[in-house]
């Protein structure tokens, strides 16, 4: 990877770390449930990812890294995913409560 390659990377990723900052500090409390849904999605979408990688990386013939950097991937996407529909569940319940009680 060139230098400036590597520069342009970099200031690709602190720009979306802000961009990402600012949208979900405007996000008003009723969508957070559909985001977090999407998200999952997302993160569902990085699971199969994950394991075509790891696949890959088996039947070629190189697992020393590209497959342990699959299995982190795949460890770290189940996290997501696992955690998103945690706090949807959350979310939802709390919303039920509310109609429950009769509010």
């Amino acid at each position: 990877m060139t230098p400036e390659a590597l520069i342009a990377s970099i200031t690709l990723f602190v720009l979306s770390i802000f961009l990402g900052f600012e949208l979900i500090t405007k996000v008003p409390a009723t969508l957070h449930t559909p985001l977090m849904s999407g998200a999952n999605a997302i993160s569902g979408i990085s699971v199969v990812g994950a394991l075509i990688g790891a696949n890959v990386a088996y039947e070629g013939g190189k697992t020393a890294v590209s497959g342990i950097l699959a299995f982190v991937a795949l460890i770290l996407a189940m996290i997501n995913v696992v955690g998103g529909f945690a706090v949807t569940h959350r979310m939802l319940g709390m919303i039920a409560g509310k109609k429950r009680r009769g509010a």
